[in-house]
C-alpha cells in the first residue's frame, strides 16, 4: 500500500481492518500485527503515528460504532412531543436495540483487565453522556412535572453508572443471570424514583445482550486451548 497522502483515510483504513479482526477473533486474539497484515503494507510506524495502543483503537472503533446513536439519542432528548420521564424510557430504549450493541458486545474485551479503557469510558459516562443526554431530560421532566428530584445532576449520573458501569458484564463479567438480577435491581430503583422506564422487554434485550458476551468470551476461551 502506497503511503496514503490522507490520515484520515488511513485512520478510517485501520479501524475498518481492526473492527473486523475484532469480531473475528476477538479483541483479545487480534495484535496489531494483524491489522497491519490487512492494510497491504501499511507499517507499524503508520499504524501507531495515529494510535498509541491496541486499546486506543478499540476506543476509536467503539467511538465510530457509537456515532449514528449518539446522533439518534440526541435526536430523542431534543423531541418536542415527549415528557422527559418518557425520553428516559425512549433514550434508554434507543441505546439497548441498536443494531451495532450485538457488535460491541460481541468485539469487548475484559474491560477489568484493561483498566485505561475502564477508565476512559468511566468518564465518558461522567463527563459526556450523563450532562449531555440524561441530565437535560431530568431537566425536562422536573419542569413538566414528570420527574420528581432536587438532585438532578446526581440522579443523571446514579442512572447513567448503573447503566453503562454497574450492570456493564463486560466490567464484572457476570452472567446472563446474573446481569438479569442486577437489571431487576435497577428496575426497582428507578420505579422508586417514580420512574417506570424498564419494562420486560427492556429487561430481555438486556439479558440478550449478556449472553452474546458471555458466549463469545466461552467461544475464544475454547478456541485459545485447541491453539
Amino acid at each position: 500500500m502506497a503511503r496514503n497522502k490522507h490520515p484520515e483515510e488511513t485512520v478510517s483504513l485501520i479501524l475498518e481492518a481492526a473492527n473486523r479482526l475484532f469480531i473475528e477473533k476477538g479483541y483479545e486474539h487480534t495484535s496489531i500485527q494483524d491489522i497491519i497484515d490487512q492494510l497491504g503494507g501499511l507499517s507499524k510506524g503508520a499504524i501507531y503515528h495515529h494510535f498509541k495502543s491496541k486499546e486506543d483503537i478499540l476506543v476509536a472503533v467503539t467511538d465510530k460504532m457509537t456515532e449514528e446513536s449518539n446522533r439518534l439519542l440526541a435526536a430523542v432528548r431534543d423531541r418536542t412531543d415527549l415528557t422527559g420521564k418518557e425520553k428516559l424510557k425512549t433514550i434508554f430504549k434507543e441505546s439497548i436495540f441498536r443494531p451495532v450493541q450485538d457488535d460491541i458486545f460481541t468485539v469487548a474485551p475484559d474491560l477489568s483487565s484493561s483498566p485505561g479503557l475502564l477508565f476512559s469510558i468511566f468518564r465518558e459516562t461522567v463527563e459526556e453522556a450523563a450532562p449531555n443526554y440524561i441530565l437535560p431530560i431530568i431537566e425536562q421532566g422536573i419542569a413538566d412535572g414528570s420527574i420528581q428530584t432536587e438532585y438532578p445532576a446526581e440522579l443523571a449520573e446514579l442512572i447513567i453508572l448503573s447503566a453503562n458501569i454497574w450492570m456493564n458484564p463486560m466490567i464484572f463479567n457476570n452472567s446472563a443471570e446474573e446481569s438479569r438480577r442486577k437489571f431487576m435491581v435497577f428496575r426497582q430503583m428507578m420505579s422508586g424514583f417514580g420512574l417506570d422506564i424498564v419494562d420486560d422487554e427492556i429487561l430481555n434485550r438486556l439479558e440478550e445482550l449478556a449472553s452474546i458476551y458471555q458466549d463469545n468470551r466461552l467461544r475464544k476461551g475454547i478456541e485459545t486451548m485447541e491453539v
